[in-house]
């Protein structure tokens, strides 16, 4: 994968997170779950400034951003509080694959702001109670329902 496709691919996976994230957040309540609340909006912000990171990035290489889709499939049912935390914990491992991509595509000052990024994402999957990873992003962290 190229540097630029890279940035593409993790641009996309931006887009995704800020929908889905707008998606989740809208399910949860400030009142009856402010932790919850509190975290989805700092995840939809961080995603969004995220976004508007790797477009500026892409335009700087002179490319056009590739757009947003209509829509995007979030992840799992949201009728419950352990739902809508599993679905965030899902989107930050998706995005956290992406990341890992960036960082293993590009060089220098983009491959330190995947760095950060995707340690962003990892820390933000143990909040949403996801288990700690050696090598968050990598394939090699991805484990099947049926074991390793």
């Amino acid at each position: 994968m190229t540097p630029l496709e890279a940035l593409q691919a993790a641009l996309a996976g931006e887009h995704a997170a800020v929908y889905c994230y707008g998606v989740i957040g809208a399910r949860t309540s400030a009142s009856a779950h402010p932790d919850l609340y509190d975290a989805m909006l700092h995840g939809f912000q961080r995603h969004r400034r995220r976004r508007d990171q790797l477009t500026a990035m892409i335009v700087r290489r002179g490319a056009e951003p590739v757009a947003a889709e209509v829509s995007y499939e979030v992840p799992g049912p949201l009728r419950n509080v352990p739902e809508l935390n599993n679905a965030a914990l899902q989107l930050e491992r998706r995005i956290a694959r992406t990341f890992g991509q960036l960082v293993e595509s590009t060089a220098g000052a983009e491959r330190r702001w995947a760095l950060v990024a995707l340690d962003d994402a990892a820390v933000r999957q143990v909040e949403f109670r996801g288990t700690p990873e050696m090598f968050p992003g990598s394939s090699s962290s991805i484990i099947s329902e049926d074991g390793p």
